[in-house]
């Protein structure tokens, strides 16, 4: 926490390394032995938790540090030897201006119904858009939300909303189980934590078609990917009803990376996608390469792509031009937007 780090890595024979700003930075400690690393998994986790680490060797759960902070924790074998990756949970759940994050945001958390998906790399900040998100729901409509998350990571408590919060493994067993039975709990949202597997995709799709408002993520890179991840989930024979589907449930795709800001900290870049009658025709049609020319032509309704959000950026001095060509996909475009900006 005093080092703003987002990351804790305990490994056998190495000192505790911290990744500051998305950088691993070695600590100047002694290394941690295979028996410390074993009593350190043991004081932080219940028995149960370790039954099933013995069982499974890999564990994902949540520590809390009261009055500090609380941890999602990934427990791992390696060689022989355990290895531990803590990531930050603030007890604070930042708001969305507090955070930077697009305005439209909020508009679209208050949408009746339809699917939000928040999309990108591990550790880009997916879980935290989406407690932003969530809570400014929370703080001005009243709806009763339904969480399915692995871990339950921010916690939020009933503001203007009731908001249940289900934990995969100690509150249910699945997440398309606890999708189905959810359902019946009368909810107007539904979040859950990743859309891992075709059942739980398949169940969100319904949920959204039946008048819910549905947010999850994905670990895909950009709105286009989203697209094409999800349709190609399903067997062939089933992917032209999903695409008639996905045209008619989505709202949007807000698909994030993060940069190193200048002056240090890291800021993050996106791209918008938002579902007009452009947009839900390109993904009727299957023609999901012309995405990104329908999100540079829909400013007006509040898109972007990935390439305008890092010339926007490097062109406010947010962060060096270097930068934002690393995470762009396309370098001879961004190029060209930087270079007409400058004009």
């Amino acid at each position: 926490m005093d080092k703003r780090a987002s990351d804790l890595h305990l490994r056998a024979l190495a000192p505790p390394i911290l990744r500051i700003d998305g950088v691993l930075v070695q600590q100047d400690l002694p290394p941690i032995s295979a028996k410390e690393i074993e009593e350190i998994l043991t004081s932080i986790t219940k028995s149960e938790q370790m039954d099933i680490f013995q069982h499974d060797m890999e564990l994902d759960f949540v520590y809390a540090v009261p009055g500090i902070a609380r941890f999602r924790v990934n427990a791992l074998m390696q060689k022989g030897t355990i290895s531990l990756a803590f990531r930050l949970i603030p007890y604070e759940i930042l708001s969305i201006d507090k955070l930077g994050l697009p305005q439209i945001c909020k508009q679209l958390v208050l949408k009746p119904r339809g699917l939000i998906l928040v999309t990108g790399p591990t550790g880009s900040g997916k879980s935290t858009t989406l407690a932003a998100m969530l809570d400014y729901l929370n703080e001005n409509q009243s709806r009763n939300i339904i969480t399915i998350e692995a871990p339950v990571e921010y916690v939020h408590g009933n503001k203007k909303s009731i908001v249940i919060q289900r934990d995969l493994g100690n509150d249910t067993k699945s997440f398309a189980a606890a999708l189905v039975h959810s359902l019946r709990h009368d909810p107007d949202v539904v979040v859950l934590g990743e859309m891992r597997d075709l059942e739980t995709i398949a169940v969100a799709l319904t949920a959204a078609e039946t008048g819910h408002l549905v947010l999850s993520t994905l670990h895909t890179s950009d709105a286009a990917q989203t697209i094409d991840r999800i349709i190609d989930v399903f067997p062939p024979a089933q992917q032209q009803q999903v695409r008639l589907q996905l045209s008619q449930v989505l709202q949007a795709v807000l698909s994030q990376t993060l940069l190193q800001r200048i002056g240090g900290g890291r800021v993050a870049a996106f791209e918008i996608m938002i579902a007009n009658s452009s947009i839900r025709n390109l993904i009727r049609e299957g023609k999901t390469f012309q995405l990104p020319n329908a999100m540079q032509l829909g400013t007006k309704d509040g898109m972007q792509t990935f390439d305008q959000a890092l010339a926007d950026l490097g062109r406010k001095h947010i962060v060096r031009e270097e930068e934002a060509m690393s995470k762009s996909s396309n370098t001879e475009q961004l190029s060209k937007i930087l270079r007409s900006m400058t004009v």
